[in-house]
């Protein structure tokens, strides 16, 4: 993990390339790896939930509250960029004031301000990636801060439970995924055990065998390939081992 400071830094300039590319953008373009989706409800959906978690985090609230306290999102179109502009702006912020040691509620196992500066970066990043992919531009995260988003996913999956019950049949008799990015040379090894699933990042040198295993040109390429937003067949990444095994990860990991 990263320092708190570097956290709000790169969530800043995450809110901020989605705020800019909002401009302009036509609201009801569709947004593929979000089907049902289209750009306007994109933008509510991150910029409430920025909203949420800068109310969370300057209250220090004790106990989960209702995103709805948050406020709403805005009605005219042609305010939808500025509203979003102006909730990261205030999210960072808060963010940045706030010690990161402070205990306060999270739905995962860090009950402390912290997790939001690093949550809230991979929540807008992950957006950016749905926002640039519908408007046909390029998306890619640096390989360190992809490789931390990775960490990120496999350390809060396990309390995904409460919203996505399926994530709790990831479990098995030893079964192992390794996903490996090839640009950074990190692999992260999954273990399916009967109680539960565990994982290590480990080097790509290192020979660990697995009985499924996915390869990624890129970190940034592997960090979408855990959301979901990239699949296995496309340019980049390269699978081997158990397919069934690979299919039972991908569908029940999807959060």
């Amino acid at each position: 993990m990263w320092t708190h400071e570097r956290y709000c830094d790169e969530t800043g300039q995450e809110a901020a390339a989605f705020a800019t590319a909002l401009e302009g953008a036509d609201p009801d373009a569709p947004v593929p790896t979000c089907p049902g989706w289209t750009v306007r409800d994109l933008a509510h959906h991150l910029g409430m939930t920025q909203r949420w978690a800068e109310m969370l985090v300057r209250t220090l609230a004790p106990r989960r509250v209702p995103q709805s306290r948050a406020g709403q999102p805005p009605e005219n179109d042609a305010d939808l960029a500025s509203w979003f502009a102006e909730g990261g702006t205030a999210l960072v912020a808060t963010l940045r004031a706030a010690d990161p040691d402070a205990e306060m509620w999270s739905w995962a196992g860090d009950p402390h301000a912290g997790f939001w500066s690093r949550r809230m970066l991979f929540e807008t990043a992950v957006h950016r990636a749905d926002l640039f992919l519908a408007l046909g531009r390029g998306f890619a995260l640096t390989g360190e801060t992809a490789a931390d988003g990775v960490d990120e996913f496999l350390a809060n999956l396990p309390y995904t439970t409460p919203f996505a019950p399926h994530v709790d049949r990831l479990r098995g008799d030893g079964q192992t995924l390794a996903f490996t990015a090839a640009d950074t040379g990190d692999r992260w090894t999954v273990a399916l055990d009967k109680d539960r699933f565990g994982w290590r990042r480990t080097s790509a040198a290192d020979d660990v065998h697995a009985d499924a295993a996915v390869r990624a040109s890129t970190a940034s390429d592997l960090y979408l390939f855990f959301w979901g937003r990239l699949t296995a067949d496309r340019p980049g990444i390269s699978v081997a081992g158990d397919g069934d095994l690979l299919a039972r990860w991908v569908e029940n990991s999807a959060i």
